[in-house]
């Protein structure tokens, strides 16, 4: 919050009553993602950076789950039901109880905008705080076409004239209504109340707040915010649209603090994801909500990593997934084609290919060989397996959990372990080798004669057996 607004209390407003239907979806609009997170959490998030100290969500009555998303997102979130959905103004009388709880300011926000930022609506208070009344919020469209237009004289906003209602030469104005606005809220439930429905749809629209307001004596101001900021989602185009701007900006922030990214445009960011200095990301990584990479760490190409902490120096991929619940200490190496769920990898710790490890602790500098996993569900529980620092785990082991294989341990390859192994032990589970001199010669001469023979009759068919045949041993 700036200088001028400190002091000031806020209520946030958020219409969440639309139905969407151009979504062609069960869920409610404003329960899609963009990053990872509802579009209403992001109004949400957006309007708590701005300061505002109580939120009300406005949600139609047919949509309980969007009140239950708000107040587990918020547990402090009032819901207010617009039983008839008869505009925005009516919208926003439906939270008439918190209106009139003696705000400052009061913020009109809509959930289905995600990616307005917590500056913007900064921005509509610090209006307030000079002294409008009303503060609408507008953007230069590249093409305005059936947008409401600002009409501003000496700075001074006139009207928001609607495009159909526009002269040719307000027409011309391209600075255009977003939707969003902010209230004194000495006035806001006054002005509110005085909006009338004199329009062909017989709706209370919020836009004639500013001549209600000029109407009482009251000043109206704009605040001017970039068109890829006040992009609404009624679609599933428009909703890959804001994805898409979300990515960009989340992109530039990264890099902009200090990490590297091979390809920016194939990299895909979650709203929280949080990555270090001198990091290094390759193509086509994908992160899923919950993930922070500290300084110096490499994730190669193709991986995808969700819930997960991945440690200075640690290197992760290509083709490694982290799951939730995977942490990888300083200089542990994730290799290709493995997966990390619910494990510690401890500090230089390899698990370099081929490889499950979930529901471990692999310690300090240990080396777990390809192909190895650890057998941690019988179809009912989840048992942990845990690795000491140092131990040597050889290639296509099953580690059949719980067990625990102490420092400096080996396992050797191909074993089955049960039991726990002890520290600086050797444990090796599998069958005995059995060596037969001359086995191979004589099969592949009694292979030949037998298909030699089966051609020649022609009847053989493909994997019966003569007698006399060359059989593998026991």
């Amino acid at each position: 919050m700036t200088e001028m607004q400190s002091g000031r209390s806020c209520l946030a407003i958020i219409l969440a009553a639309g139905e969407g239907t151009r979504m062609k979806s069960q869920r409610p609009k404003v329960l899609h993602e963009v990053a990872g997170r509802s579009l209403l959490a992001h109004a949400l998030a957006s309007v708590a950076g701005a300061g505002a100290g109580a939120v009300v969500v406005v949600v139609g009555p047919d949509r309980p789950e969007v009140a239950r998303e708000a107040q587990a997102l918020l547990p402090s979130v009032q819901i207010a039901i617009q039983h008839e959905r008869r505009g925005t103004a009516h919208a926003v009388l439906a939270a008439g109880a918190a209106l009139a709880g003696g705000y400052d300011d009061i913020l009109v926000a809509f959930a289905d905008t995600p990616l307005v930022r917590p500056e913007t609506f900064r921005l509509l208070r610090g209006g307030l705080a000079g002294g409008a009344a009303v503060v609408a919020l507008g953007f230069e469209a590249r093409d305005p076409t059936g947008y409401g237009r600002l009409v501003i004289k000496d700075g001074v906003l006139e009207a928001i004239v609607e495009h159909k209602d526009a002269t040719p030469e307000q027409r011309a104005v391209r600075l255009c209504n977003a939707g969003l606005m902010a209230l004194d809220g000495k006035h806001a439930l006054a002005i509110l109340e005085a909006i009338g429905n004199d329009n062909a749809q017989g709706e209370f629209y919020l836009t004639d707040a500013v001549a209600t307001g000029l109407s009482r004596g009251l000043s109206a101001v704009a605040q001017q915010a970039p068109e890829s900021e006040v992009q609404g989602v009624n679609d599933r185009a428009q909703l890959a649209a804001a994805e898409a701007e979300f990515q960009r900006r989340k992109r530039i922030e990264i890099m902009v603090e200090g990490a590297t990214l091979i390809a920016p445009e194939t990299v895909f960011f979650s709203h929280d994801t949080r990555i270090g200095r001198d990091v290094v990301i390759e193509p086509n990584v994908v992160f899923g909500p919950g993930v922070s990479v500290a300084d110096g760490a490499i994730i190669h190409a193709f991986s995808h990593l969700e819930g997960a902490e991945v440690g200075p120096g640690a290197t992760v991929g290509p083709y490694g997934r982290l799951r939730p619940g995977a942490k990888l200490a300083a200089k542990a190496k994730v290799g290709n084609f493995v997966e990390i769920k619910a494990a510690e990898i401890g500090a230089g710790a390899k698990v370099s290919h081929l490889t499950y490890i979930g529901d471990a602790t692999i310690g300090a500098d240990a080396n777990i060989g390809a192909g190895t996993i650890t057998c941690n569900y019988d179809g009912f529980f989840k048992y942990r397996t845990v690795i000491g620092a140092g131990a040597f785990v050889g290639s296509n082991s099953s580690l059949v959990a719980p067990v625990t294989i102490g420092d400096g341990a080996y396992v050797g390859s191909g074993s089955v372990v049960t039991r726990d192994v002890p520290a600086d032990g050797l444990a090796v589970g599998r069958a005995r080798q059995i060596e037969r001199e001359g086995w191979a010669k004589a099969f592949r001469e009694n292979s030949i004669a037998r298909k030699s023979g089966a051609e020649k009759s022609g009847g053989a068919k493909f994997g019966e057996a003569k007698s006399g045949a060359a059989k593998t041993p026991d």
